[in-house]
């Protein structure tokens, strides 16, 4: 079930009403019950695979707590290796197969495999993986009741693309449950509809352009039109998973949960810093705590920074996807945040002054669009062969308009609203404000939906390959 189709929106009534309507003592059966019904409805047959490591990684949790120190990494280490083990097996066998077999000049393919990815594979992985993580380091109690941390793992607003939720803010809410109050619903449903009409309005909108480009490259040469195709999905990426996650958040809030925010209007960043402290925030936290710090951070020398940032970021490329250009693209943020580094971590983490953001903020979107590329394009001879055309103005007569005028007054416009909730978080107040603000701008979301939106399809979220 897509988070942009009347099935789900029944299945979410539902889920609300049944949940309200319960004993209290029922309502994390009846969550738990409803997040499998929604997983199940993908593909029945992965559901083992999440019981069985929502199992171990339970059992690991309280073993750890018990267990004398010299044992507690042994615990540990079954968990992560079951985590990563199934991770690994179906993201990136078939990956690295390929390459070995490649390498020892075999046929394509020779050693692959028909494997079919697992829902939310990714996400509750490493949602796992905190949490025994942060048992074993002494700051989180580990969970002793196995239908709570089946929630957890399980809770479908967040089970496919996250926001990855930590055990202490998930189970803060759950053992503290208070009645979402009115601000609360409001701000939920608000979410919710802003959610689908980023996603609706403007990604798919924008996926149409993106994917008319990258799916037959030879027919759109030029600078104009490759900077056409990789603005379209540098506006289809953010507005999808922006979309996600805003729908994600509005439906915890609605449930009396309290998600972290994921997106705080990246674009308007003024350094590749800036822009991972604004982009998949959750993602970015998680790398530096799990991976980054325990690496050694920067306490080891500029060398040893740098080279974290890299291994790092490498990683996180890699996690994305199971090709080189992810990994590519996870080394090209890199090595810019070991640039930035080098010349000064607080000149890019400082906030510039007003004469120099707009400059500052029109490179950053620049170099991260041109990273797109990478990420988008199909093979690196692709990913090559679009960067050549972003310098190559000659033929301009010939260039198709790829993106239509109306479109990229939505675009301007959507900027000056960014620019606005940069100031002013506007947004964050109508739940509070007068009603009649609420509403209007509400009514104006729906008929932006109504008027724009992309319907005759549902067109799945971009992270849910992920």
């Amino acid at each position: 079930m897509l988070f942009n189709t009347t099935q789900f929106f029944v299945f979410l009534a539902i889920v609300l009403a049944l949940f309200y309507a319960a004993p209290r003592s029922w309502r994390r059966v009846i969550l738990l019950v409803g997040s499998y019904f929604f997983y199940l409805s993908w593909n029945y047959k992965f559901v083992v695979l999440l019981l069985g490591l929502t199992v171990v990684d339970f059992i690991a949790g309280i073993a750890i707590e018990r267990a004398p120190a010299s044992r507690k990494k042994l615990f540990l280490l079954i968990s992560l290796a079951a985590n990563l083990g199934m991770l690994g097996f179906f993201k990136y066998y078939n990956f690295f197969a390929d390459n070995l077999a490649q390498l020892l000049r075999y046929p394509s393919h020779s050693w692959t495999f028909s494997i079919i990815l697992p829902l939310g594979i990714s996400f509750h992985t490493f949602q796992s993986i905190s949490y025994v993580v942060d048992v074993y380091r002494g700051e989180q109690v580990a969970i002793h009741n196995p239908i709570d941390y089946a929630l957890f793992i399980s809770f479908f607003p967040q089970l496919v693309a996250g926001p990855i939720v930590r055990a202490r803010e998930f189970f803060s809410d759950l053992y503290a449950w208070k009645h979402p109050n009115q601000e609360e619903v409001l701000r939920g449903v608000l979410l919710i509809v802003l959610g689908l009409t980023k996603k609706m309005a403007f990604a798919d909108q924008f996926a149409q352009i993106a994917d008319s480009y990258f799916k037959d490259l030879s027919s759109h040469p030029g600078a104009f039109a490759a900077w056409s195709g990789v603005l379209a999905f540098a506006m289809q990426i953010f507005f999808d998973f922006s979309g996600y996650t805003d729908m994600a958040i509005g439906m915890a809030l609605l449930l009396g949960f309290h998600f972290p925010v994921n997106f705080r209007r990246p674009y308007l960043a003024f350094s590749i810093t800036d822009f991972w402290h604004r982009w998949h925030i959750s993602l970015s936290r998680w790398l530096r705590d799990y991976l980054y710090i325990p690496l050694g951070g920067n306490r080891h020398g500029r060398l040893m920074t740098y080279r974290n940032l890299m291994l790092t970021m490498l990683l996180g490329g890699l996690w994305h996807g199971a090709s080189w250009n992810f990994v590519i693209w996870g080394g090209y943020h890199g090595a810019l945040l070991s640039l930035e580094r080098m010349m000064g971590r607080r000149e890019f983490e400082k906030r510039p002054p007003l004469w120099l953001y707009p400059l500052r903020a029109l490179i950053t979107f620049g170099l991260v669009s041109v990273g797109w590329v990478f990420f988008r394009a199909a093979t690196f001879a692709d990913s090559s062969y679009v960067l050549s055309q972003l310098i190559h103005f000659q033929g301009a007569r010939q260039v198709q308009a790829l993106l239509p005028r109306w479109l990229v007054y939505m675009t301007f416009a959507s900027l000056a609203i960014a620019v606005i909730e940069e100031k002013f978080a506007w947004t964050e107040r109508l739940s509070r404000g007068p009603a009649w603000a609420y509403a209007a701008f509400t009514i104006l979301l729906l008929l932006t939906i109504e008027l724009i939106g992309v319907t005759e399809k549902a067109l799945p979220f971009v992270y849910f390959q992920f």
